[in-house]
């Protein structure tokens, strides 16, 4: 097994000697760990444990959607929950999403956690297929928890985060947004729905909107109510983000 703290640490050809190569990820001013399989001879790749650094050491996080998202009594605009999937662990994970006014005419772009790219290509779609106008605001995107997601299963989620922001309306605390959206605003399927349904209602959320391809293949009864969008303009009318 090879134990990599970062991406010098250590020759890369012995990469290619061991069975296992685990990254220890965390940003420097969070408490939480996260040990991540990235070569794995003997099962799947990519899977996730989280721990927090203790006093006695790493202890493992036995819920680490409930860490993920933000314990707090208000419903800021520019927040929103979505579903993730990290090896074959379902995590809810809370976004969030702040739009201002650009000071300098040339409209600013950050992203912390998801790709950069995969923002303003979303703030594009936006900008083309719901009639929001950003190019004169600034946009910025925030994993919460310092964890880093590359699936695109959580793209509705940024949409709707962006636009909440844009247009200061808060999202329900307990809706769980899941999507993929496509350059003509389609929400798209993503994999295995059922584990992030459940996962979603045993956290006690109400919601979860999901894409209709996914809902209309789905076989079992759940106690969420499920919602299926067949593209970001019906996600934002549900949402009632397309008034004022």
């Amino acid at each position: 097994m090879l134990l990599k703290t970062g991406s010098l640490a250590g020759p890369r050809v012995l990469e290619h000697m061991v069975d296992t190569v685990l990254y220890l990820e965390g940003e420097r001013y969070f408490s939480y760990r996260i040990l991540r399989s990235v070569k794995n001879r003997f099962g799947s790749t990519n899977e996730l444990g989280m721990f927090e650094m203790e006093n006695e050491g790493m202890v493992e996080i036995k819920n680490p959607s409930s860490v993920l998202i933000s314990e707090r009594d208000d419903n800021p605009a520019g927040s929103i929950i979505v579903s993730t999937i990290e090896g074959t662990r379902p995590l809810l994970i809370e976004l969030q999403a702040l739009t201002t006014p650009s000071v300098f005419g040339l409209p600013r772009r950050t992203a912390n956690g998801i790709d950069y790219n995969r923002l303003t290509l979303l703030i594009a779609v936006l900008e083309k297929k719901a009639g929001l106008m950003l190019g004169n605001q600034d946009a910025y995107l925030n994993v919460v928890g310092g964890i880093k997601i590359n699936e695109p299963a959580i793209d509705l989620g940024i949409v709707l985060a962006v636009s909440s922001s844009f247009k200061n309306i808060a999202i329900p605390k307990d809706i769980v947004v899941i999507g993929e959206v496509g350059l003509t605003g389609e929400v798209r399927s993503v994999n295995l729905i059922d584990k992030r349904i459940k996962e979603a209602e045993k956290l006690g959320f109400k919601t979860c909107i999901i894409p209709e391809s996914n809902k209309r293949l789905l076989k079992e009864k759940y106690d969420i109510q499920v919602i299926g969008v067949k593209n970001i303009n019906e996600a934002i009318k549900y949402l009632k983000l397309n008034y004022k």
